[in-house]
């Protein structure tokens, strides 16, 4: 199972063992059952290795959710793997997604797991990751749509995160307002709050424990907050 870096199997902490871990057995065979995996031991601190093994199988599950894998959507999550992974650890992890499309996913399962061990800024960060993974042809299917709420509802992400992040991609008249989790009738002055309370909230240095390169996928969030704000501050004439 050479095909697989030591970047992406070893390391891991919890998700080496309950369902992610059962998963990742599947896939990797005979990787799983020798030392080329790193347990942390006792320590069930989030690792990078954590963070990637529940965004590639998480990502697998929404492909899946519509019955079919369109080539968009695989473009869109090679190109975004190479923006954070690089050119050769990217092929890598498309190899672990192609290898995870055919398994069945039990979401809930992975989902709690995840909740369990992951810090609610990663776990933010996922979710951000499946809705592009979902609107990467330009639509997202009702299917997927499902799937990444329940997703949502599992992780313990709260109505207005989930909504603040669905509205960077799925616009509506109010997605600027969703963004910054404040209400259209809000004063100046609580607008002006509310995007600094965004703006710390979705900051990159959230998820920095998880490399420079996922920290550097998270501003993308951080954008859409600023993005949001100078919509509405033009809107409003706000100095």
């Amino acid at each position: 199972m050479a095909k697989y870096g030591k970047w992406l199997t070893g390391g891991l902490g919890w998700a080496f063992f309950g369902p992610i871990g059962g998963i990742l057995g599947f896939v990797l065979g005979s990787l799983i059952d020798n030392t080329e995996i790193r347990t942390t031991g006792g320590n069930f601190g989030t690792t990078r290795g954590d963070f990637v093994a529940s965004m590639v199988i998480l990502i697998a599950a929404v492909m899946k959710a519509d019955g079919k894998i369109v080539k968009d959507e695989l473009d869109y999550v090679k190109k975004y793997f190479v923006q954070i992974f690089g050119e050769e650890k990217a092929k890598e992890a498309i190899l672990l997604l192609r290898d995870l499309l055919k398994k069945e996913i039990p979401v809930q399962e992975v989902t709690f797991q995840i909740k369990q061990h992951l810090d609610y800024s990663s776990r933010l960060q996922l979710l951000h990751f499946l809705y592009g993974v979902a609107n990467s042809d330009g639509h997202i299917h009702l299917k997927e749509l499902e799937l990444i709420e329940l997703i949502t509802h599992q992780l313990g992400i709260n109505s207005k995160d989930s909504d603040s992040i669905k509205s960077m991609f799925i616009a509506n008249t109010d997605s600027a307002y969703k963004i910054l989790e404040v209400d259209p009738s809000a004063s100046d002055e609580d607008v002006k709050k509310a995007y600094r309370k965004m703006a710390i909230k979705y900051h990159p240095d959230k998820v920095s424990y998880l490399g420079d390169e996922v920290q550097k996928a998270a501003n993308e969030k951080f954008q859409k907050v600023n993005e949001a704000f100078e919509k509405i501050k033009k809107e409003r004439g706000i100095n």
